[in-house]
């Protein structure tokens, strides 16, 4: 089955090459297709993304809500993309990020860029992420499932989908939560702080005893679409996402989270063929907002009784944005785009105290209401002709970041040009070339410029209001080869990063500072397919990053969040026309190379597999299973720069949350 989907895939790639008017893609990039059907597990993307490519890496900062390393790259240094919308997290410590707001069995597929490969969108520096939900279906459709898994695991999902020719509508809701999951050791949270807690850390950042068996989360979420054609040239597509989060714990913070609640909405209207200056047209609105409060109400350092003593620090945003694209046809192979782009970013922040202390710092601000405002134009060029397709692009950026200025902190601007140009060349038949080469812009966000702490009389002031924009210039290299019954990928590159936003530990105060820097690598990936029934998929990873110069008073020069060589690799049997089983290796070496003057540490290699069966019971019914970590290894992949607050013993070394131990699930779906 998939090697005849491969031979197909392969034959519309050559007559892509024969053809000058079929489209065609010319930036490299992955793509991962059916997620929802595919990726079961559980609802958090950056687990999945991590078990599927090699050079993203997961952050563990929970049992959900966890963030994602892209080459080397995390935070605003990504763009991540909800079906078109930008989306941010709301906490300072990254206990929300943009992945945590969508969940796997909504989206139907994901396209990541690696590299400053994007004009359309404000802010891709290193890479985007591009996440499509599902669309509407005109026939009548859905699919109801339940999932159950080790350490309490439950989940119960419903979609349905169906209209007419003219009116699609789509509707999805979900309802999960988990205990604390276990590591290899059979520790759970409460068990791996008491770990920290023996090496010297202080007892008060435990779970208080009442709190011990709470769920690590629990979480709700309903998507609807509607799809409109309106007329046979007008289309008209709205979304909107609603997530609920309870109680998420984050055991190696101080802090938990209350609640989490986003709202996600888009409108998409498109208008085709208005004349020989506008083959389409194309204006899209989004609004997404996140709600996070979080707080030390399940510590031991809130006080004995509930709240006695807790400290919780609120923070909103939101990001409204409205872009508008005006497509030409120049020539039967060739296109160019042109757009405007412009987004209004809100952050905000308060520190409340319960009980001791509390009229210090009640009210006191974090983030003091700051908005970032950008507004740009973009022009994109395609062309394709005889064996090369070349893609160039070209963006500029005005931005204005304005505080409500209560704590006398400056507003800042920044304008920059965004280009670039890659070339994919099909040297014969079976070996296809490709080259790139960017320049990206990222504006400080206003935790790196203003944040403020609540500690102390005079609240130290953690942001620095005088960072520079991050400019990232970058080579891509690769080389893609097919064979009658395999593919083989390779790639490298090189990345110069121009006043990277970067965390200094040796300051206590104006932390984050412009440094110069460099991350390259390269990566191997391919398929063979060994039989119509096996196959056999790999992605290997590996990247490093240097700092030009250590930070003053340090010698370090080794950049954080590097993550060591990484494999992917998978053996596949489709024993059946639906049914499929896979065994999968995930591994990674030890992370030797690492920024130990900014909190970093060295962490052992590991090496875990995990088995999943597919297996369609009958032609509705869908029976999934299977286990993760497999051989019950306890290993950690997450790394402890100091850029995240995170719990630490009194020596200094920072917790290692590790990864779960050995999990087995199980999910039976009924499609219609």
């Amino acid at each position: 089955m998939k090697r005849a989907a491969y031979l197909l895939l392969l034959g519309v790639h050559h007559l892509q090459a024969a053809d000058e008017a079929l489209p065609v893609i010319t930036v490299e990039s992955t793509t991962l297709s059916d997620v929802s059907g595919e990726e079961v597990k559980s609802a958090d993307l950056a687990e999945a993304l991590a078990k599927k490519v090699p050079s993203v890496s997961v952050v563990r900062r929970s049992g959900i809500a966890n963030d994602i390393i892209l080459r080397g790259q995390k935070k605003d240094n990504i763009n991540i993309l909800i079906d078109d919308a930008k989306v941010y997290g709301a906490c300072p410590n990254r206990m929300d990020p943009p992945t945590s707001h969508v969940l796997t069995n909504n989206i139907e597929g994901i396209t990541i860029i690696e590299g400053p490969y994007d004009v359309e969108n404000f802010g891709t520096l290193s890479g985007a992420v591009k996440i499509t939900t599902k669309a509407p279906s005109q026939e009548l459709s859905g699919e109801v499932g339940v999932n159950f898994g080790s350490w309490g695991y439950r989940k119960q999902y419903a979609t349905v989908s169906g209209g007419s020719d003219r009116v699609r509508l789509l509707i999805s809701g979900s309802n999960e939560s988990s205990e604390p999951y276990e590591d290899g050791d059979g520790n759970d949270f409460y068990e791996q702080i008491a770990n920290l807690i023996e090496d010297g850390a202080p007892v008060d950042v435990q779970y208080k005893d009442q709190y011990r068996n709470l769920d690590a989360y629990k979480k709700q979420t309903l998507m609807g679409k509607v799809y409109a054609d309106i007329t046979d040239k007008q289309k008209l597509k709205l979304s909107y996402t609603a997530n609920r989060s309870d109680e998420v714990l984050y055991p190696s913070s101080r802090m938990d989270a209350l609640y989490d609640d986003s709202d996600i909405f888009t409108a998409d209207y498109t208008i085709s063929d208005l004349g020989s200056y506008s083959k389409s047209l194309d204006v899209q609105y989004y609004d997404s907002k996140v709600d996070h409060p979080m707080s030390t109400f399940y510590r031991v350092l809130s006080g004995a009784t509930d709240s006695g003593n807790e400290m919780i620090s609120a923070l909103t945003t939101r990001v409204q944005g409205v872009k508008i694209k005006n497509t030409l046809e120049l020539s039967a192979a060739s296109h160019l785009k042109l757009g405007v782009d412009t987004s209004k970013r809100n952050w905000d922040g308060t520190y409340e105290k319960l009980g001791m202390m509390a009229t210090t710092i009640t009210g006191r601000k974090s983030i003091d209401d700051v908005d970032t405002i950008n507004r740009a134009i973009f022009a994109e060029w395609e062309m394709h002709y005889s064996a090369t397709s070349v893609k160039a692009g070209l963006r500029y950026d005005d931005t204005h970041i304005e505080t409500a200025g209560t704590l006398g902190q400056p507003d800042n601007d920044y304008s920059g040009i965004s280009a670039n140009i890659f070339a994919n060349y099909q040297l014969n038949e079976s070996t296809r070339l490709f080259s790139g080469i960017g320049r990206a812009t990222r504006v400080p966000d206003a935790r790196e410029l203003y944040f403020m702490s609540s500690m102390g009389i005079t609240q130290p002031e953690i942001g620095t209001p005088t960072l520079e924009q991050t400019v990232n210039t970058e080579i891509d290299l690769g080389l893609e080869k097919r064979y009658q019954n395999a593919l083989v990928k390779a790639k490298v590159f090189h990345s110069w990063l121009k006043d990277y936003i970067y965390y200094n530990a040796s300051k206590t105060t104006n932390v984050f500072e412009n440094i110069d820097a460099t991350i390259y690598g390269a990566s191997l990936s391919g398929e063979w397919f060994a039989t119509d029934q096996v196959s056999l998929d790999f992605g290997l990873a590996w990247q490093r990053g240097r700092k030009d110069e250590a930070l003053a008073g340090q010698t370090d020069k080794d950049l954080a969040e590097i993550t060591p060589l990484k494999l992917n690799t998978g053996l596949n049997y489709d024993y059946t026309a639906r049914s499929t089983a896979r065994v999968e290796v995930v591994a990674a070496d030890r992370w030797d190379a690492f920024d130990g003057d900014n909190g970093e540490q060295e962490i052992a290699g590991y090496s875990v597999v995990n088995m999943k069966v597919q297996h369609m019971l009958t032609r509705n019914i869908e029976l999934t299973g299977g286990v993760d970590n497999l051989f019950d290894k306890t290993y950690a992949v997450t790394n402890t720069y100091n850029d995240l607050t995170l719990l630490a013993a009194a020596g200094g070394d920072v917790m290692l949350l590790n990864e779960p131990g050995r999990y087995m699930y199980l999910n039976a779906a009924y499609k219609f």
